[in-house]
């Protein structure tokens, strides 16, 4: 049994059926490597689509699963609205918290944002929007709806974002062929303040050290970001969620973090 028949009988177990893959009459013809290639491709097809099913969210173009949730946080619009940072009331509701999860921590061409997560506040409650990327051909969509979901002139708050969100975000646009909707906008990544603050202080400047010293939130069972890369090219090769899953809470968990932080950093004299 060559590779190409194996990998057609683990799908079809995985599927519930019983595979029949006899040896055609005349090898050389390549009708069996057709005829598999093309029931590999309707396999494939059938587990990515009930993977998707088992998802949160729903999907909104092919390779792109769209999740929303609402999270309560204690922060309020008069926090904001003054304080060291100085976000002027007319700005509030413009605040866009920007996250990313990628298929690398190094950057560079070849490394892709496979969740996009936006969030935006209607205190004490953040709204939270995530794309997922579930097979390689929908980037240019997940990026479409991206920018689609930005108002005008919109703040982005990130948490190393000039250095490689943002960047990362830029080349893929590019790469795309898309006009990158960030243009001019204004601009806030929270790890200056808090690298001017506490450098030396805490240990480092992690948003999870900040979560635990600035907010008093320790995460406990999150998924370190540096294995969702490994979580989602699992999903995309077998069809498994679970990781998948982990990776998305610990993203909406970054995005509350971020509008805490900078509530809290606001606050402080």
């Amino acid at each position: 049994m060559n590779a190409l028949q194996a990998r057609l009988v683990q799908l079809a177990n995985q599927a519930g059926r019983v595979a029949s893959l006899a040896t055609p009459s005349d090898p050389r013809s390549g009708s069996f490597d057709d005829s598999a290639r093309a029931r590999l491709r309707v396999l494939l097809a059938q587990r990515h689509h009930a993977a998707c099913k088992d998802l949160p969210g729903v999907a909104i173009a092919p390779g792109v699963q769209l999740v929303e949730t609402v999270d309560t946080v204690p922060l309020s619009g008069a926090e904001l609205a003054s304080g060291r940072l100085a976000i002027d009331p007319i700005g509030f509701s413009q605040l866009v918290f920007l996250d990313t999860e990628t298929t690398g921590l190094a950057g560079g061409t070849g490394t892709k944002a496979f969740v996009v997560g936006l969030a935006t506040l209607a205190p004490p409650q953040v709204r939270i929007r995530q794309w997922l990327l579930t097979r390689m051909a929908g980037e240019g969509a997940l990026l479409h709806f991206v920018a689609e979901a930005l108002p005008p002139d919109p703040v982005l708050v990130t948490y190393n974002g000039k250095s490689y969100d943002l960047p990362l975000l830029r080349t893929r646009y590019r790469m795309n062929r898309l006009r990158e909707p960030f243009g001019d906008a204004r601009h806030l990544d929270l790890l200056h303040p808090v690298r001017r603050r506490y450098r030396g202080i805490w240990p480092n400047c992690r948003l999870t050290t900040v979560e635990t010293q600035l907010l008093g939130t320790p995460r406990v069972g999150d998924l370190p970001g540096s294995e969702a890369p490994a979580a989602w090219r699992r999903f995309l090769a077998t069809g498994e969620t679970d990781g998948v899953r982990r990776v998305l809470t610990h993203n909406a968990r970054d995005l509350s973090s971020l509008a805490q932080v900078l509530c809290a950093l606001n606050a402080l004299d």
